[in-house]
């Protein structure tokens, strides 16, 4: 549990992190004279991905370094994870998230001040900070849930398909250790691919831990219950979403790859033996 905790916290530490660099930090500290823009999307894309590198390599040799609810429950539901432990793993995820959230508003609290005052905004109309730490809807969905919460799954079950092939030794997965480096590549190709959506929480707890912080820190209904002008409401949805989709993951990769991969691992133990010379 303390791994899985310190392996989430350092996840929304230099993921959350990088978000404040591209939201608050770069556009106050006087070094960035222009909008928001691309090269601030690829600060937060690349941000994420290193964060997750990070992350595994903290927890992996420990507790397996899930760092996601929705990879416990989907190796919970593939057998690969005793049920009995999927309960503490998303307490210390869901904790691990609030303190790494709480430690990165203490170092930017200042910047997001300047950034509302700039704006003229309350704490608790400011979206553009409250962005800083969760996720919410792209503005062309309206008030629909249903296009962000298919997001949400197709984002966590193409991570947890790709997570799959990467940790299955019978196929073509890395060695020496390079897992978690393609792991953060995959968390870099969903946020560059469907990131602008829904804000890629792929992620139980690295989008509710942080959302919980703002709450009680003054963002208020824009946290809980989610809602801001064209959502409402929308809490549940970096939830649910991801906890589907990392189920669908793992079974469209133990329903078409995993019995291919077995089949042929069987006939090359079963095959006719080789004679010695």
């Amino acid at each position: 549990m303390l791994a899985e905790f310190l392996g989430t916290f350092v996840l929304l530490l230099l993921g959350a992190g990088s978000v404040a660099v591209a939201v608050v930090g770069l556009p106050g500290s006087g070094r960035q004279f222009v909008e928001f823009g691309p090269a601030n999307w690829l600060i937060i894309a690349w941000g994420w991905g290193l964060a997750v590198v990070f992350g595994v390599y903290v927890a992996g040799g420990i507790s397996g370094a899930h760092i996601n609810p929705a990879v416990t429950l989907a190796f919970a539901v593939r057998r690969d994870f005793p049920w009995r432990k999927v309960l503490p793993y998303w307490l210390s995820q869901v904790v691990g998230a609030f303190v790494g959230a709480a430690l990165v508003y203490a170092c930017y609290r200042w910047a997001i001040d300047a950034a509302d005052a700039k704006a003229g905004l309350p704490r608790d109309e400011s979206l553009g900070t409250y962005s800083i730490f969760a996720t919410f809807p792209a503005e062309y969905f309206g008030d629909s849930w249903w296009g962000p919460l298919l997001d949400q799954i197709v984002g966590t079950g193409i991570l947890l398909l790709l997570v799959c092939s990467l940790i299955d030794l019978r196929n073509v997965a890395p060695l020496s250790n390079l897992h978690p480096f393609l792991i953060g590549l995959v968390v870099v190709a969903i946020g560059l691919t469907f990131g602008t959506n829904a804000g890629y929480a792929i992620n139980p707890a690295r989008d509710f831990g942080p959302r919980l912080f703002t709450y009680f820190e003054g963002w208020g209904s824009i946290a809980l219950p989610g809602s801001f002008g064209w959502f409402s409401g929308y809490w549940w949805i970096p939830i649910a979403g991801p906890l589907i989709g990392g189920i669908a993951g793992v079974l469209v990769y133990d329903l078409i790859i995993k019995p291919v991969i077995d089949a042929r691992a069987g006939a090359q133990e079963e095959g006719p033996a080789t004679e010695e010379p």
